[in-house]
């Protein structure tokens, strides 16, 4: 019999509520999910339906207001402060539709300051960037800031950041949702091959029927709870 991996990720009765004018607004409503190591999955639903918010709280950007997320088998929000920032910093890379460059640093110090802060030497730092940067088809592009590169390739960048640290969990929310068809598709393969080669654990929120259909594992956000289906890969 094939053993089973350990889940990257064990969620169980997750819910998240904003108060709006002295009432509770519940987003997540009791979500139970597990996630094996290096699987990818796609998450779709309506705008404003808690995707972002889903990821916000897997990502440990935001606590959820009840349920609990396990990593690699640990409770993730039993852990606080600069134990919390630890994990999030080595463990986790993010990716979001809008890239959040610093406009005044290279493509080069972008990638390395995630690596940076948690406290790797600069040189290994630099070493890592360039080559990821290289990896993402920017080699000619390290000495550039935000404002010289396209919209693509400042996306390029953001991957490359969110891969500096080597994560096991990258979280992505709608990252080619400013790019045109045919960057989008160029981003969105990049995506699919580092979860290849590195074995992290991709979630990425799409609006996108078509880009999600290439994905094994598809997860709808519907009044707070997820409604599953698979396609073939």
């Amino acid at each position: 019999m094939t053993s089973i991996p350990p889940a990257a990720l064990k969620i169980r009765n997750l819910e998240k509520s904003f108060s709006m004018a002295g009432n509770s607004l519940p987003v997540l409503r009791g979500i139970d999910l597990d996630v094996a190591a290096g699987e990818k999955i796609a998450i779709l639903g309506q705008s404003g339906s808690g995707k972002s918010t889903f990821l916000h709280v897997i990502g440990t950007l935001d606590e959820p207001t009840s349920g609990q997320v396990w990593m690699h088998g640990k409770d993730v929000f039993a852990r606080a402060g600069k134990e919390l920032d630890t994990l999030r910093n080595r463990h986790i890379g993010f990716v979001f539709q809008f890239h959040h460059l610093l406009p005044d640093q290279d493509a080069v110090h972008n990638v390395m300051i995630p690596a940076l802060i948690g406290g790797m030497p600069s040189a290994q730092a630099r070493e890592r960037a360039v080559h990821l940067l290289d990896r993402v088809g920017l080699a000619d592009r390290l000495a550039h800031t935000p404002g010289e590169l396209s919209g693509g390739e400042q996306q390029r960048v953001a991957l490359a950041r969110a891969m500096v640290r080597g994560p096991s969990l990258l979280l992505a929310d709608e990252p080619t949702g400013n790019l045109d068809p045919a960057t989008a598709e160029d981003v969105f393969n990049l995506m699919l091959e580092l979860n290849e080669e590195q074995n992290t654990t991709l979630i990425v929120v799409t609006h996108s029927e078509q880009l999600a259909s290439r994905f094994p594992r598809r997860l709808r956000l519907n009044a707070g709870r997820f409604e599953e289906s698979t396609c073939s890969a």
